[in-house]
C-alpha cells in the first residue's frame, strides 16, 4: 500500500512519527527545564531572614511541624539578646583578646592568610576557677569579614553564644563585643569563631580553655591538636614532638583539644592511662588502658591521666605530633596508633543518672543524608537533615524543662561529629545497645556511617542553639540546624546582605 493510501487512511507515516516523538521530547525538555529552574529558584535563601521568622517551620512535639507563631502563641516572647549574665556583676577573670588578620607560616614552610589573637595563634589560654564569672573583650582591628567567639562545650546563656545572625551580630573592624559567663562546670574547652568558621577556625582564630575544680590542685596540661592551611598536625602551634618537664612520679592530667574538622585518636605507648573525662565531664570509675587508643570527634575533648616513669618520660601521642613528659631530655617510646579503640559505651562503673530515666516530654529523629540538589542556588551534592536541604531543613523546638530525646541517625558514607551549643547530650545506646559504662556525657560525637545514637538532654538553657556536624564545610554544605526555645526570639539576621556568615 503506498504512502498516498496511509495518509488517506489516517494511519501515520514514519516521518510524521519521528515529528511527534520530537515534539513530545520538546515538551519533555521544556518540562524538565522548568522543573529544575523551580528547584533552583525554591532553594535560594532570601538576601535577610531570621532564624526564627515569624511563620518558621520546627518540628514540634513527636516530630509534626508547627509554625513559631503557634508554638509562641501562649508563651511570652524573650530575645535572645536578652538572655544574659546581671551586668552588674563584677568578673573574677577578665581578658581582653584583640583579633588580627595575618599572613603566617605554617609547619611546611608555606605562607596562609590567617589569624591571630593577641599576636599569636592559638590565643592565649584562658584559666578560670568553677564558679567564676568570666569576662572576655573582643576587639577586632582588621578582620574584613567580622568575627565572633563561640564557647565550645560551656553551657552559657544564650546572649554569649557567639554565632553571628543568631546571638549577635559580627563584630566588624574596629568593634567590639564582651561575652560574659559564669563558668559553673570544671572542665576542658576550647574558644573559636563562628563567623566564616570553616575558614577562620582553620586559619587560627582559636584557643583552650579550662575551668578548674574549686579546692583541688593537680598538676595538668593542654595539648590543643590543630592543623593549619597547607600544614602538618601541630600541638599548640608546635609542629612535630613538643616536651613539658615534670618529675619522676608526677601524675598529669592531660588535657586533649581537638579543634580540627576531622576525627583524632591519641594513645599513650608503653604505659597505662585513664581518660577522666569527655567533653568536659569527669567519668565516674575510669580504670587503666594501655595499648588503645582514644577518640576524639572533630571539637571534642578527652583528659587523660598518665604517670611519669622513675627512668624515664612518658608519651602522649596522635598522628603526626606527640608530647613528652618527664625530666629534663628523658625519652619515650614512640609506637603506631594500636588497633584496639576504647569504646565509651563500656568504660568506668555504672552510676545513678536521674536523666537516664526520666520520662521523655519530645523525642525527635535527626536523619543526616546526601543527596543532589540546590542549595541556595548553588548546584551539588548536599547533606540532608530528614531528608531535607538547606532552608526547608527544619528546627527543633523545645520548651524550657523538657527532656528531650533524640536518635541520631547517619545515613551518609562519611563520619559526622556533631554537636549542640548550649548543652550536654548522655548518650544512652548505640545501634540499640544499651550504655553499661559510667554516663557518657557529650557535646561533640562521632556518628560513623551507618550508625544511629539514642541521646537525651534536658532543655534547662534557653535560646536558639546550633546544632550542626563539627567538620565545619559540612556545615556549610548544609549539615546545620537549630534547637528552638518556645518564646524565644532573636533580632539578629542571616542572609547574603545581613553581614552575618556563622559557618
Amino acid at each position: 500500500m503506498s504512502n498516498t493510501h496511509l495518509l488517506a487512511e489516517g494511519v501515520p507515516t514514519r516521518r510524521s512519527w519521528t515529528v511527534i516523538a520530537r515534539r513530545v521530547v520538546a515538551v519533555l525538555a521544556v518540562a524538565l527545564v522548568a522543573w529544575v529552574a523551580w528547584l533552583w529558584w525554591d532553594s535560594r535563601f532570601p538576601a535577610i531572614y531570621s532564624t526564627v521568622p515569624e511563620s518558621a517551620a520546627v518540628l514540634g512535639h513527636g516530630g509534626h511541624s508547627r509554625s513559631s507563631d503557634e508554638l509562641t502563641g501562649d508563651h511570652p516572647t524573650r530575645s535572645i539578646a536578652d538572655l544574659g549574665v546581671d551586668p552588674a556583676l563584677p568578673p573574677d577573670v577578665r581578658v581582653t583578646l584583640e583579633a588580627r588578620s595575618a599572613d603566617l607560616s605554617n609547619a611546611t614552610g608555606g605562607v596562609f592568610s590567617g589569624y591571630t589573637l593577641n599576636g599569636s595563634t592559638p590565643g592565649p589560654e584562658i584559666r578560670a576557677r568553677q564558679g567564676d564569672l568570666v569576662e572576655v573583650e573582643l576587639i577586632n582591628v582588621n578582620i574584613a569579614d567580622g568575627t565572633t567567639l563561640h564557647w565550645h562545650g560551656v553551657d552559657v546563656p544564650g546572649a554569649m553564644d557567639g554565632v553571628a545572625g543568631v546571638t549577635q551580630d559580627a563584630v566588624m573592624p574596629g568593634e567590639s563585643f564582651t561575652y560574659r559567663f559564669l563558668a559553673e562546670d570544671s572542665g576542658t574547652y576550647w574558644y573559636h569563631a563562628h563567623q566564616v568558621s570553616h575558614q577562620q577556625v582553620m586559619g587560627g582564630l582559636l584557643g583552650p580553655l579550662v575551668v578548674e575544680p574549686t579546692g583541688e590542685d593537680t598538676a595538668d596540661i593542654v595539648m590543643l591538636l590543630h592543623t593549619y592551611p597547607g600544614g602538618s598536625r601541630t600541638l599548640a602551634g608546635v609542629p612535630g614532638q613538643t616536651r613539658q618537664e615534670f618529675a619522676p612520679g608526677s601524675i598529669v592530667r592531660v588535657r586533649v583539644i581537638n579543634t580540627d574538622n576531622g576525627t583524632s585518636f591519641v594513645w599513650v605507648p608503653g604505659a597505662p592511662v585513664r581518660v577522666l573525662a569527655i567533653d568536659g565531664t569527669d567519668l565516674h570509675g575510669p580504670g587503666p588502658v594501655q595499648q588503645t587508643k582514644i577518640r576524639l570527634a572533630a571539637g571534642g575533648r578527652a583528659d587523660l591521666e598518665v604517670t611519669v616513669p622513675p627512668d624515664g618520660g612518658v608519651r602522649v601521642q596522635t598522628a603526626g605530633a606527640s608530647l613528652i613528659l618527664g625530666p629534663g631530655e628523658a625519652g619515650a617510646p614512640e609506637t603506631p596508633a594500636p588497633a584496639a579503640e576504647l569504646d565509651l559505651l563500656a568504660y568506668g562503673t555504672p552510676a545513678a543518672t536521674p536523666l537516664a530515666h526520666a520520662e521523655v516530654d519530645k523525642s525527635y529523629e535527626y536523619i543526616v543524608g546526601q543527596r543532589p540538589g540546590f542549595l541556595d542556588g548553588r548546584p551539588g551534592y548536599w547533606w540532608t537533615i530528614n531528608g531535607k536541604m538547606g532552608k526547608h531543613v527544619p528546627s527543633f523546638s523545645v520548651r524550657e524543662g523538657d527532656v528531650v530525646a533524640m536518635t541520631v541517625t547517619n545515613k551518609s558514607s562519611e563520619v559526622h561529629p556533631m554537636h549542640l551549643h548550649g548543652h550536654h547530650l548522655l548518650v544512652l545506646a548505640r545501634d540499640g545497645v544499651t550504655s553499661s559504662s559510667a554516663p557518657w556525657w557529650t557535646d561533640s560525637l562521632d556518628v560513623a556511617p551507618g550508625e544511629s545514637y539514642d541521646v537525651v538532654f534536658l532543655a534547662d538553657n534557653p535560646g536558639v542553639w546550633m546544632d550542626h556536624c563539627h567538620n565545619l564545610p559540612h556545615a556549610v554544605e548544609g549539615l546545620m540546624t537549630h534547637v528552638v526555645y518556645e518564646g524565644v526570639t532573636t533580632p539578629y539576621l542571616l542572609g547574603r546582605d545581613s553581614g552575618n556568615e556563622p559557618e
